[in-house]
């Protein structure tokens, strides 16, 4: 049997920060079958009912995976009186188990959209988030004009930003296919004068996209996360939510999903007479 402290299971579960947990126990919101919990108590969750105001928690409570197309403007956060919306608002109530409370993988800026993560499963959450797991992240970035070779070679060797080297995994322009589907999917429509690429990364850092083009002089217009490891956007509407099916849980769990260029080679500097050339989305 594994025990843990009963304000670390509390925060693994997503419910609050350890010292907020704490403040909760000491409130007496917390019960563990159905008694009243104390402070730095030990539990084993696998074992306990765990409930807090009533609403039960942990592994007792269904774990659920959600992947949301969260729509620009929609902050990625459960809770903010400042917020218009929040991306919670786009959860309908028979995806959300009875006591489960769901919060969002990551984070996307309130200006980006595309996908989000929604669970209440805390372990699956770490494995997906830190960066020892490599869970790729990839990106179509809608720009004003295209990339000159400068720019592009810039942005392929890598931003110096306030926390390191800023570098990409991949970068190219979107064929025209590829615009045209992404276009069907976001809401406003996209500008047909866009020209659009591809980017993956594994860093994550704040802003870091936006910051690396703009250091470029290349202001980011349209920022959409299209791929999360092994899973895709693809037929996602703006504002959709759904369900991740098994194997995707599975392989974001486990790290997967990292993309290989055409041919399974290295990956190449990118063509800047094709990066010169307009993609334009459907009109």
């Amino acid at each position: 049997m594994t025990t843990e402290r009963l304000q670390k299971v509390l925060a693994a579960a997503g419910v609050a920060s350890r010292r907020a947990a704490e403040s909760m126990i000491a409130a007496g919101r917390v019960t563990v079958d159905g008694k009243r919990a104390t402070v730095g108590a030990q539990v084993d969750p696998d074992r306990v009912v765990i409930a807090v105001d009533g609403r039960i928690i942990g592994s007792a409570a269904a774990m659920t995976h959600l992947l949301l197309h969260k729509p620009a403007g929609v902050t990625s956060t459960t809770h903010d009186r400042h917020a218009a919306q929040t991306v919670l608002e786009f959860i309908p109530t028979a995806l959300v188990p009875d006591g489960a409370r769901l919060y969002p993988v990551g984070r996307l800026d309130q200006d980006s959209e595309g996908m989000l993560l929604l669970t209440n499963d805390g372990e699956w959450a770490d494995k997906v988030l830190h960066p020892r797991h490599g869970v790729e992240r990839e990106y179509a970035i809608g720009l004003g004009r295209p990339l000159d070779r400068e720019q592009a070679d810039a942005l392929q060797a890598g931003i110096p930003l306030s926390e390191g080297l800023a570098t990409l995994g991949t970068l190219r322009p979107m064929t025209a296919i590829e615009a045209q589907r992404l276009a069907e999917l976001l809401r406003p429509p996209p500008s047909p004068d866009l020209t659009w690429y591809r980017a993956t990364l594994t860093q994550g850092w704040k802003r870091q996209l936006r910051r690396m083009f703009g250091a470029v002089e290349a202001p980011i217009q349209r920022l959409v996360r299209v791929r999360i490891g092994p899973v895709r956007i693809d037929g996602l509407r703006s504002g959709v939510v759904r369900q991740l099916k098994a194997p995707e849980i599975r392989g974001l769990g486990a790290g997967a999903g990292k993309s290989r260029p055409p041919g399974g080679g290295r990956s190449r500097p990118m063509n800047t007479e094709r990066s010169g050339s307009r993609t334009r989305e459907a009109r």
